[in-house]
């Protein structure tokens, strides 16, 4: 037998597989096509805490090597997630990580304070790192003071849940603000967001997007995120025994096993969902059989293993 759990700040998976936020709704969109109780846990669309219509269309394109969206965080608010979503998530009977935002940082105390107090969710994913809104998102996670500001008032208010800070690459150095959530209480971190991207519409001479612009996600970011990944775990999070939950353009079990490899912990998966939901479980499987053939026991035994010398 081969163990595949992981804890994340006191947070047991049962394995290191998990949704990555924005891409799986709220757990009953996927409930067709794949069985949830079998990754290691379940991270929610964004919620913010009014309801938010999201950008106007087209909001969503496909390009050559990955996926272009400036949906803008549309959710159906903090009050209607608790009442007709938490019922569901609930069900799946393994951690639920809500990703939330806000407009200020206010917000984000007042949401990250309603949801410490409900049983069904094991912990808060702040959202700071979202190109696709006029308010709040990438403003903050661009910026290492503010980074530490959000951390913080969150941090004030989250008592009984794992606090996870999740950052963008669009920065000259991923570290920075790494390094300040890490010292403003974040118990772990969560990288890489979407990159800023444009796709033009030649024959119109206009932007495809309405918002102009929006978040390239998919195969094409891959090499950026293990880079940015490698770097935060080495020099930031590795030294300070936070946990880090990798992200960007995961497909297979080998996209996965290198986030491993470099130290992250955990492996969220998205994109790639949308056109096989299932990917989720076979890159899980594909993680058990690496282990196997090489003889590990535990896949805690590769985390962070990258031999660079």
């Amino acid at each position: 037998m081969v163990d595949l759990s992981v804890d994340i700040a006191g947070m047991k998976l049962a394995n290191p597989i998990m949704t990555a936020s924005g891409t799986a709704g709220y757990a009953d969109e996927l409930a067709d096509f794949v069985n949830l109780k079998q990754i290691g846990a379940f991270v929610t669309k964004t919620i913010t805490l009014e309801p938010r219509a999201g950008n106007a269309y087209p909001r969503v394109i496909e390009t050559a090597s990955g996926l272009v969206n400036a949906v803008g965080l549309a959710n159906i608010g903090l009050d209607a997630f608790l009442a007709e979503k938490i019922p569901i998530l609930s069900e799946l009977g393994l951690p639920i990580i809500v990703s939330v935002a806000g407009k200020t940082v206010e917000e984000y105390r007042a949401i990250t304070e309603r949801l410490d107090s409900v049983d069904a969710i094991s912990a808060v994913e702040l959202n700071i790192s979202c190109p696709n809104v006029s308010e709040g998102g990438i403003q903050f996670g661009m910026d290492a003071r503010q980074v530490a500001k959000v951390t913080a008032a969150a941090r004030q208010a989250c008592n009984r849940k794992v606090l996870i800070v999740k950052l963008s690459p669009n920065v000259t150095d991923i570290t920075t603000p790494a390094r300040a959530a890490i010292e403003a209480g974040a118990d772990a971190i969560s990288l890489i967001n979407t990159l800023n991207a444009m796709v033009i519409d030649i024959e119109q001479r206009k932007p495809f997007l309405a918002n102009r612009t929006g978040g390239l996600s998919g195969p094409a970011i891959h090499p950026v995120a293990l880079y940015m990944v490698y770097q935060v775990c080495s020099s930031v999070a590795g030294p300070a025994g936070v946990p880090v939950i990798a992200m960007g353009g995961v497909r297979t079990a080998r996209d996965a096993i290198e986030f491993l490899l470099a130290g992250a912990t955990a492996v969220a998966i998205g994109t790639a969902t949308m056109i096989n939901p299932t990917c989720l479980i076979e890159v899980c499987d594909g993680i058990r059989d690496y282990l196997l053939e090489h003889n590990y026991k535990s896949v805690r035994e590769i985390i962070g293993t990258l031999q660079d010398d």
